[in-house]
């Protein structure tokens, strides 16, 4: 049973990963490979719009993907592309790339190597990723201008969706670990995080929502 404040500190630093970015024509749409095909429908639904006349997918596998997705995370949101109707040669895959880091240089190396110009990028990942995937591309991309989005939802809608309150939470607490560890070691630019997501992850860790935390060094 998940508490009051618990939910409350989770809504709270669920809010602050998302960048509120007005999507916005960009040079290519990259969407970031993870275990939600809604990262791809979302994707294209803004190419449809309008937004970017490219596609990139990028991600390998992971230990929480390689079941449901064992050709690889870019391969099957290329195969959702190509279901709602993308056209095979507005959809490129990058099927190395097994963290945010790489999923950027990797992309970043895959257009230079074709040849497309780039000056601009719609960044999609997961809700609790955005803020994360946008630092992390102005470290590695910075000449290039990130504009961020995901599948518009709230933090009940997307607990509704995976059906695992505990491991929703455990999700945002693990990506605003990063965002304070990550600077340090050269992954992503520092992003200040205000005093009130910082009382409530610290109030979630202490209450045992720790999964996907990553050990500092």
């Amino acid at each position: 049973m998940i508490s009051e404040q618990a939910w409350a500190d989770a809504e709270l630093i669920w809010d602050f990963h998302q960048m509120h970015h007005e999507p916005r024509p960009c040079s290519v749409a990259v969407g970031l490979g993870s275990h939600d095909l809604g990262v791809a429908d979302t994707t294209v639904a803004l190419y449809q719009r309008g937004m970017a006349p490219l596609i990139v997918f990028t991600g390998a596998t992971s230990p929480t993907t390689r079941a449901r997705m064992p050709r690889g995370e870019a391969a099957h949101y290329r195969e959702r592309a190509l279901e709602l109707g993308v056209p095979l040669q507005h959809v490129l895959v990058e099927s190395n790339a097994r963290n945010t880091g790489e999923n950027i240089r990797f992309v970043r190396a895959l257009l230079e190597d074709a040849g497309r110009p780039i000056d601009s990028v719609l960044l999609v990942s997961k809700p609790y990723e955005e803020r994360r995937a946008y630092a992390t591309a102005r470290k590695l991309w910075p000449e290039i201008e990130v504009v961020s989005a995901s599948t518009p939802m709230t933090f009940a809608e997307y607990v509704d969706a995976i059906g695992d309150p505990k491991l929703v939470i455990d999700m945002p607490v693990g990506a605003l670990q990063r965002l304070q560890l990550y600077p340090e070691q050269g992954f992503m630019i520092h992003m200040p995080v205000p005093t009130s997501a910082l009382g409530a992850y610290s109030r979630l860790c202490s209450q045992g929502f720790t999964s996907r935390l990553a050990a500092a060094s």
